[in-house]
This record gives C-alpha cells, sequence and structure tokens, in this order.
C-alpha cells in the first residue's frame, strides 16, 4: 500500500518547518493490514498553534489540541478532512472518561503510552524511500497473533475511559481478533464503570458490533464480561429460558443465533433479527413443549420501542425495528392465505418493507437450527406478493378520491367522507375488482344512506374480521 500524497504533503511541511510528524494510531494498524484507512491521522510536536501558522486552512477549537486541515483538492471524502494532533499526556480522568487536562509533551513515546490497545498505539515515520514503524509495545507481534491487548496496565485504561471496554469487544468483532486474557479480565473487572459512559457511545460502539461478521461472538464476549447488563439486559432475560417443540434452542441462544443468520447489512433488520423474540421471557405460558408466547410480537415491539429510545437510536430506526418486529409472526401457507390476505400484509407493513421482513424471517428459521433458509413456501409468498403488488392497497390507489367523493354528494369536507373512503379501501383490498369508477360511484351513493356513525361501524367490522383472519393465521403458525 501507498501512503496518501495528501498525508506525505503535510508530514514534509511538518517536517520542513523543524518538527517531528508521523502516521498514527488505527491508521497505522489499517494500513499493516493491508486495508485503507477510514481516517489518516497525525500526531507531532509541534504545538496546535505553530501547525495553524503552516496550514492557515484548517480550524481548531477543541481542547485536545488537534488541529483540523482541509483539503479541497481531492476526491477522496477520508482525506478532505486531517486531524493532526500534538504529542499529549492525559492527566486524570475523574469521569472515568475523558481527561481533566491535557498537557503538551515533546516525547512520542509518552504520547503512545495514553493509547487504549498496542496494536492502536504505533507510529509511522516516512523516509525518503520508505518508512519505519515505530513499535514501542510490541504492537506488531500482537498483530500478527490477531490480539487484543491493552496498553501497560488494563485497570488503568479502562479507568481512564470506561468505552474502551466496549471498544475491546468492538475490534475484536471487526478485526476477528481475540482479546487478551489479562485484558478480557480487567473487562469483567471494571464493567461497572461502563454506566458512566452516555447512551450515545455505548450505542454507536454496540452498532458497529452488530454490523460485524463477529456479532454473534460479540453479544457473547458481552454477556462474559458482564456489559450486556448495561446495553440490552432484557436480552438476559431469555438466557436458560427454553421455548417448546417447535424450538431446539433456549430464548437468548435463539436470539444471537438469529442474528448470526440475519442475510441483511441494514442496521435495522439486524436489530429485528436480535429483538423479535425479546418479550417472550414475559409471555410464556405454560412449560415443556407445549407452551406458548401469545402476542409476544406486539408485546415484543413495544419492549423494542423502549429499548433502542434507551439507547438514543433515532427515530427512523426505532420506527422501522418497532414494525419489523410488530409483523414478524406472518403466515403464510400455500392455499391457506388469500391473495387479500397477502395485501393487507403489504398494506400493514408498507411494500418497501418486505424484503427486510423476509430476511428476518429467514434469519429466524436459521436461527432456530432449520436446514433451509427459504423454503418453497416463502419462495410461493415472494411470487404472491408481486403478483398483488400492483392491487390497491392504499386510498391513493382508488379509482376516486375525497374529492370525487364530495362532487358525487355535493357535500363538503368531513368525518363522513373519510369514513366512506376507508371502505371502500377495505372493500377494494378484499377484491380488487371492485376498484372501477363506475362501482366505487355506486357504492358512495349506497353509503351516503347511512349516517356516519353506521358507516365507521361497518368499518369497523370489516376491520375485525380482518383481525380476526390474522389470529387464526398466527395461531395456524404457533401450532405448526
Amino acid at each position: 500500500m501507498n501512503i496518501p500524497n495528501e498525508i506525505k504533503t503535510i508530514i514534509e511541511k511538518l517536517e520542513k518547518k523543524g518538527y517531528e510528524a508521523h502516521v498514527v494510531g488505527g491508521s497505522v494498524r489499517d494500513f499493516l493490514l493491508g486495508k485503507i484507512p477510514k481516517d489518516w491521522d497525525i500526531t507531532t510536536n509541534a504545538k496546535p498553534e505553530e501547525i495553524q501558522k503552516i496550514f492557515p486552512e484548517s480550524f481548531y477549537n477543541n481542547k485536545f489540541g488537534t488541529v483540523t486541515v482541509i483539503n479541497n483538492n481531492t476526491l477522496d471524502d477520508n482525506l478532505k478532512n486531517i486531524e493532526i494532533t500534538t504529542y499529549r499526556i492525559d492527566v486524570g480522568y475523574s469521569d472515568n472518561r475523558h481527561p481533566d487536562e491535557i498537557k503538551f509533551t515533546p516525547n512520542l513515546k509518552e504520547d503512545l503510552k495514553r493509547r487504549d490497545f498496542t496494536i492502536n498505539a504505533m507510529a509511522l515515520k516516512m523516509t525518503h524511500k520508505s518508512y519505519a514503524i515505530i513499535d514501542l509495545f510490541e504492537s506488531q507481534k500482537d498483530l500478527e497473533k490477531k490480539i487484543i491487548k491493552a496498553v501497560g496496565n488494563p485497570d488503568k485504561r479502562f479507568r481512564e475511559d470506561a468505552l474502551r471496554m466496549l471498544r475491546a469487544i468492538r475490534f475484536s468483532c471487526q478485526l476477528n481478533f481475540e482479546i487478551n486474557k489479562n485484558t478480557f479480565n480487567s473487562i469483567e473487572k471494571n464493567h461497572n464503570l461502563l454506566k458512566y459512559v452516555s447512551k450515545e457511545r455505548i450505542r454507536d460502539e454496540f452498532e458497529k458490533i452488530i454490523l460485524s461478521n463477529q456479532a454473534y461472538e460479540g453479544i457473547e464476549l458481552l454477556r462474559k464480561s458482564k456489559l450486556l447488563k448495561y446495553i440490552l439486559p432484557e436480552l438476559e432475560d431469555g438466557i436458560g429460558v427454553d421455548q417448546n417443540r417447535h424450538h431446539t434452542y433456549t430464548i437468548y441462544e435463539h436470539l444471537i443465533l438469529s442474528l448470526q443468520h440475519c442475510p441483511s447489512q441494514k442496521l435495522e433488520v439486524r436489530l429485528a433479527s436480535l429483538l423479535h423474540d425479546i418479550a417472550k421471557p414475559q409471555t410464556k405460558a405454560g412449560t415443556g413443549p407445549d407452551s406458548t408466547f401469545y402476542n409476544h410480537d406486539y408485546v415484543g415491539a413495544k419492549f423494542t420501542k423502549k429499548i433502542l429510545t434507551r439507547l438514543k437510536f433515532s427515530n427512523k430506526v426505532i420506527e422501522k425495528v418497532e414494525l419489523l418486529v410488530k409483523n414478524h409472526m406472518f403466515y403464510y401457507n400455500v392455499d391457506e392465505v388469500s391473495e387479500a390476505g397477502i395485501r393487507r400484509l403489504i398494506k400493514r407493513t408498507g411494500k418497501e418493507n418486505l424484503k427486510d421482513l423476509m430476511d428476518l424471517r429467514i434469519a429466524d428459521r436459521l436461527g432456530s437450527g432449520v436446514p433451509k433458509a427459504k423454503p418453497y413456501k416463502l419462495r410461493h409468498l415472494e411470487y404472491l406478493i408481486e403478483k398483488v403488488s400492483k392491487d390497491p392497497i392504499s386510498a391513493k390507489m382508488l379509482k376516486i378520491n375525497g374529492q370525487d367523493i364530495m362532487k358525487i354528494l355535493n357535500a363538503k369536507p368531513g368525518p363522513k367522507i373519510g369514513a366512506i373512503l376507508k371502505v371502500l379501501l377495505s372493500e377494494v383490498i378484499e377484491n380488487p375488482k371492485r376498484n372501477t369508477k363506475n362501482h366505487l360511484e355506486k357504492r358512495v351513493q349506497e353509503l351516503n344512506k347511512l349516517s356516519a356513525e353506521e358507516i365507521k361501524k361497518s368499518e369497523k367490522v370489516i376491520e375485525e374480521k380482518k383481525e380476526e383472519e390474522d389470529l387464526k393465521d398466527k395461531k395456524k403458525f404457533w401450532v405448526k
């Protein structure tokens, strides 16, 4: 791999002014692993004000000695803002998260000593035609052995910044490295310090863990280190809780296996894979092979909203995961579910969410130990979804709208107009052939003979009938 010219230029300019300058941290680690670093970080003995004199196109508005050099002459987004940090020593960590004070130092070794893990504590020095690695902690050996190990005393490192405990597990998952025994024992020993870390920072690390290829191992490391109870205690409620004859694994095992087998890289689908049965311990009735978990999907959706809100996920993510969890029990069996039922499923979940719902079902199936990810039933369901996908499932797809109804009835806007539209849509979902202007106009005249309350009651009867059919479908699923 080559060091980008933008990085070389910055280092050369600093050295021409008589300062030391090195590539440092995670960018050196990734460079040695043959990966393109997402961020190229530079460290130097130049003070922030001295750096800014050399690079006028820069800004410095933090207490950590980091100057950001703006580089608009590149198409690479990772090189448009390059951070240069002065060698520093961190003094005191009264909140177990941030240094109380930083002091600049002329000594690179002192700067490297304060870093979290050995694989992140290397510096790269450019020479005329090559480069040299400054390795003070046998970092390259740990990189070769694929080991995550704290720099120096792990207890001290984690008391300085409790987030480092989560970062150790995240690096282990992303890099497929093993955590050094002393380092992991220290995480377990200091697990209670995680309570001092903000939910936003915990969320960021947790996201990276479940999006990694080692998500299963990551959740297990969180459990074994006792960090999980500060992130997702609800998941621990399923440990050792058996299900029924349809499930080989306990609830906890099933959920983390579902996450492991999730075919999607979307955050929302992976969260739903981990959380879809989160309410099973609370909804379990009976024991042994005949136990049931009625309404665990609806209760689970409520749990999901509470959990993700607590972890400060965005409303967009929360709403999507909540929808997937609520609808993950959709039932389908050839010749048992009508096309109208498929249209109701599309209306309930949204066509744009169906692929994600399918991926959740695949994760659920594989996490239950079944051999086939997508059996004939699911493939046939996909066929039917495509077949009915152009059928009307929303008021916008009806051949008449509210304006048309008001014109037909010579009426003003009001609740009766909306009630008529709902009835028309429900009837058309049951039979899309009814979606003709002629038929709908006749139905408007017929419905107009009823009061607004009677129309609402009619629409309610249709909805109750659909809910009853959906419930029957769920019961079929539960007992099969």
